[in-house]
């Protein structure tokens, strides 16, 4: 069957020239630039050596990166999957008062995180932010750094990262049969009994893939902890960017960078073992939904619902009052002012009429569109070779394209870097590194496994008969693709690069490795308007960025997510209001192809992603 599989795939030379594109964009950009880390670290002279690791024990700074950096995974791991249960149950599980709007408080980390999220909270609860202003005259021995280090970080990337749970977990809640929590109440469980073996269990896969997530996001967190870390606390990724920036100690940040690689894949091994060694309790679905339960102790629904309307405050103060002071003058954002009064759209005006000001958010936009059209576009005929013709050739493209998703961000970027400072074979003799290219390509690459895997979902649940009715009838290859396949899939792909693109808009852990120092992206504009010195302009300029970054991230998703949704509706009201026969002849055509959210899948094959992937995780 491969053989044969083979042969045919062979024939085609659009196929053939495919797959030749592809062995060379692998070779350039999946392979190269990280094994020519792994020899720049060790054989830098062309023979080995053991001096970079000699140099990384010695430095009391990076092995204290180390230890953070694994003490904050850890921990990460924990305090997000205790928060994104509590939020998913809430909102999906149990019945309380308000839930959908629990919800929309809990998912605004949506529409912004990593760096904007973390400069956020710094601007409200810092040293000199909005909070600590107002609090410091009624408590004069207040250390205005109280928000700085590891609680800081730890608070900060605990709420971005539940976003995974909300996606995922949420989804994964819906398939409890209703029926057995039944069964068991009236055997007399008690709610906690039920939550814990008849709900959770079914939970468990779910929970170990955003696990994993967690995990690796406190791994290889930068925007946070450079943030809101200070001195006392700074991990990996940073410790990496501040040594790649000396020619001196570059083989120390090539060698944290495999260590951060060397951990992600470890972690993802034990993991996965550990899944498979489980033992899980599934549930059929089953025609009856699942309920929301109601809380039968009458404190600890009092409790619960305190404490889940305390969170839906923490998690929106940020964006309210980003956007009340995004409307305030100089003075009342120095003071911690908001009043009435005072509203400008002083603001507004200057970022959007001033080239150099708005500068970032163009670059921005035009570095995530170009990327986002460059991935999907591209793998849209990589990802039907692969899911059509299995065999072994495909099966290695395959893996190698997954290379991203084991990999740590810094450490592509290194290798780019590293790779492509001076003219190389594989280019043509180019130099890409200090070019506006090389971002470019790190855009592209690190987005590549999760649109690989949701595109082959994609074509997975396309009709295989539409086609073979289309071969039969003598139409080619490359006409059977443009006029079957691609409109089935159509709205998967938009809908995927609508999440890269808002994923990296506002992207700091690449860009601040490989941006051209004439086009800064967004992310470094808002790292920088962070620091001590900036001042009070470069404050409300933030302000009014995360303002228009939300709007476009929201605008974006509605244009991708809602008006598909709407048609949706309005197809099934039509159905139920004007039932018809079908044909009996007439070709079965999936409803609604691919419409499903690309995160979650169209077939039951898809599963949560492994990381840097989601950008609502970005740290």
């Amino acid at each position: 069957m491969r053989t044969r599989s083979a042969s045919r795939m062979l024939r085609s030379p659009l196929v053939v020239v495919t797959l030749i594109i592809l062995t060379w964009f692998s070779a350039a950009f999946l392979l190269w630039p990280n094994l020519n880390l792994l020899a720049e670290t060790f054989f830098p002279g062309g023979e080995f050596t053991g001096r970079a690791v000699e140099r990384l024990l010695s430095s009391d700074r990076a092995m204290r990166s180390l230890a953070n950096s694994f003490l904050l995974a850890v921990v990460l791991s924990i305090t997000v999957n205790v928060v994104g249960i509590f939020v998913v149950l809430v909102t999906q599980y149990f019945r309380i008062r308000g839930s959908r709007i629990l919800w929309l408080g809990y998912a605004t980390t949506f529409l912004f995180g990593g760096i904007v999220l973390a400069a956020g909270y710094k601007f409200i609860y810092g040293s000199d932010g909005i909070v600590t202003e107002l609090i410091a005259p009624y408590f004069p021995g207040l250390d205005r750094d109280w928000f700085s280090g590891f609680f800081a970080v730890l608070f900060v990337m605990t709420l971005a990262s539940t976003t995974n749970h909300l996606l995922f977990l949420g989804n994964a809640i819906r398939d409890v049969d209703f029926q057995t929590i039944e069964a068991a109440r009236n055997m007399g469980a008690s709610d906690w009994t039920i939550l814990r073996r008849v709900v959770l269990p079914v939970l468990k896969p779910t929970l170990f893939a955003v696990t994993i997530l967690s995990f690796l996001v406190g791994l290889g967190a930068l925007s946070a902890p450079q943030v809101l870390g200070g001195e006392d606390f700074q991990t990996i990724t940073p410790i990496i960017l501040t040594f790649a920036n000396s020619s001196s100690s570059r083989d120390i940040a090539a060698l944290l960078a495999l260590v951060l690689g060397a951990a992600t894949i470890i972690m993802l091994a034990i993991m996965s073992r550990l899944e498979r060694g489980g033992t899980y309790h599934t549930v059929a679905r089953v025609a009856a939904p699942l309920q929301k339960q109601r809380i039968s102790n009458p404190v600890v629904n009092v409790v619960v619902h305190v404490v889940a309307y305390v969170l839906f405050v923490i998690y929106i103060s940020p964006l309210v009052l980003i956007f009340l002071y995004s409307f305030m003058d100089s003075a009342s954002i120095s003071a911690g002012v908001l009043s009435p009064d005072r509203f400008t759209l002083e603001n507004y005006t200057r970022v959007l009429s001033q080239g150099s000001v708005l500068r970032p958010f163009i670059v921005s936009i035009v570095y995530s569109g170009l990327s986002a059209i460059i991935t999907v576009g591209g793998l849209l005929f990589v990802t039907r070779i692969i899911q059509k013709y299995r065999t072994g050739l495909t099966t290695t493209f395959e893996y190698l394209l997954h290379i991203p998703w084991i990999l740590p961000a810094a450490m592509i970027a290194l290798g780019l870097v590293m790779t492509y400072d001076e003219p190389s074979p594989l280019l043509g003799g180019a130099v890409l590194s200090g070019t506006t290219v090389i971002l470019l390509v790190a855009f592209v690459v690190v987005k590549i496994p999760f649109t690989l895997r949701m595109l082959k979902a994609a074509f997975s649940s396309v009709n295989e008969s539409m086609e073979e009715a289309a071969t039969i009838m003598g139409a080619g290859a490359l006409y059977t693709f443009r006029r079957i396949l691609l409109p089935a899939v159509l709205p998967t792909a938009a809908a995927i690069a609508a999440l890269n693109f808002n994923s990296q808009l506002d992207d700091y852990d690449t860009a601040v490795f490989l941006a051209h120092p004439l086009y800064q992206p967004l992310g470094l504009q808002i790292k920088a308007n962070t620091e001590g010195g900036a001042d009070v302009n470069a404050v409300a300029n933030t302000f009014v960025y995360t303002v228009l970054l939300m709007i476009v991230m929201g605008l974006t998703m509605y244009l991708v997510y809602g008006r598909g949704s709407r048609r949706g509706r309005k197809k099934r009201r039509s159905a139920v209001t004007a039932p018809t026969e079908p044909a009996p002849d007439a070709p079965v055509v999936p409803t609604n192809a691919g419409e499903a959210h690309p995160a979650l899948g169209a077939t039951s094959e898809v599963n949560p992603p492994p990381p840097v992937a989601s950008g609502s995780t970005r740290q």
